[in-house]
């Protein structure tokens, strides 16, 4: 592929709260990138709400997102959709010649996974990347360095837990419609649950069997509020990720994954805003390192996404990793219904690539936020 400097013309199908909150802050940060030229959306209300925060004209505003895929100044779109209808559009999107960046996961069930795919024989010109930003994150990146190095031996045990109240309010991700009363298997656990599989097979590695239980204990969704998943993985280690969305709420615990290995412990901790990998060796020494201001990988993402089309980079975020990340809850489901272990057809050596900036000697070059490492 031909390296192209110029900035990747944009079109945004969707202009949701994934946009607003999500990818805008950090599409905004790379003009040199990227330059959004038209965007789509069914909403007068959403769309006219885009246009004033990211200082488009209205007449770059289509409500059917054809018309948007038709323009001859759009080289690639972003596509941040419901999850119901994320494949079509995808498809649209690559049948007119776009590259894409569509939102995870692929599809709402094992047929569409399968569909999408196909993708990858279909259109082989095309740049797709599903977005998974934990591939991207920077302490997830930092922690996978670490055991890439062997900082903590040989890992035998994961034990990783996301607990918290879930009630639909309005303005957050939680209240939106759709995810409510989803129309994909899993609900919350498809949706929002293939981020946390993403960072378990980023330090764990592949999965080779599962069995999942869940419970139905939150009547504003409709969907099971609690999975409780044990995993054996390829090394030989075994695992446990347990997941509440409570109706209730949660009193303050820790929400983080443990790592435990033979010669040493790693735990990845802490809010969105400050961010910790800390690493705890055999002799009792610590080392701690603090992320803040990381933007929770949507920088990388993006970054991988235009060094793919501008420079013919692979990316990390493939349609392959994603479906990955999407059978395993898929596999929990199925072990929680026939209250049996399920095998895992997954190939054992491979796994989800360590992301690089192009180009930097570090894993952090160019990226924003604020680091501190101490105990060195």
């Amino acid at each position: 592929m031909a390296v192209n400097e110029a900035p990747i013309r944009l079109g945004v199908i969707g202009t949701g709260l994934a946009v607003e909150q999500l990818h805008w802050p950090a599409l905004r940060r790379m003009p040199d990138r990227f330059v959004v030229t038209a965007f789509a959306d069914p909403s007068p209300e959403q769309a006219a709400r885009f246009a004033a925060y990211s200082g488009l004209d209205g007449s770059r505003h289509h409500t059917d997102h054809r018309d948007l895929l038709a323009r001859d100044d759009v080289d690639a779109v972003l596509v941040s959709v419901p999850i119901p209808v994320l494949y079509g559009i995808a498809r649209d999107a690559l049948l007119a010649g776009k590259h894409l960046l569509c939102e995870k996961p692929t599809g709402t069930d094992e047929e569409q996974a399968r569909a999408f795919l196909d993708f990858e024989g279909e259109f082989p010109d095309r740049i797709v990347l599903v977005g998974e930003n934990y591939f991207y994150r920077d302490d997830i990146r930092h922690a996978r360095a670490l055991l890439d190095d062997g900082a903590i031996g040989k890992l035998h045990l994961m034990a990783y837990r996301r607990a918290g109240q879930m009630v639909p309010r309005e303005g957050r991700f939680n209240g939106t419609p759709w995810r409510r009363r989803p129309e994909y298997r899993g609900g919350v656990h498809l949706d929002a649950g293939v981020h946390d599989i993403a960072q378990i097979r980023m330090l764990c590695g592949e999965a080779v069997r599962v069995h999942g239980a869940v419970q139905w204990a939150n009547s504003t969704i409709d969907s099971p509020s609690d999975l409780a998943l044990n995993l054996t993985f390829a090394s030989g280690a075994i695992g446990n990720y347990t997941a509440c969305y409570s109706e209730v709420p949660v009193p303050p615990e820790p929400n983080d994954m443990r790592l435990y290995g033979t010669e040493g412990v790693l735990v990845l901790s802490g809010p969105e805003a400050e961010r910790r990998v800390t690493l705890t060796r055999a002799d009792g020494t610590t080392t701690t390192a603090v992320f803040r201001g990381i933007d929770n990988g949507y920088y990388g993402e993006l970054c991988d996404f235009a060094d793919a089309v501008q420079h013919g980079r692979p990316v990390v975020g493939t349609i392959a990793q994603s479906v990955a990340n999407m059978r395993i809850v898929l596999a929990a489901l199925d072990s929680a219904e026939q209250a049996a272990v399920v095998p895992l057809d997954t190939p054992r050596e491979g796994g989800v690539p360590l992301w690089r900036p192009l180009g930097a000697e570090g894993l952090f070059d160019g990226l924003p936020g604020e680091r501190e490492i101490s105990g060195l």
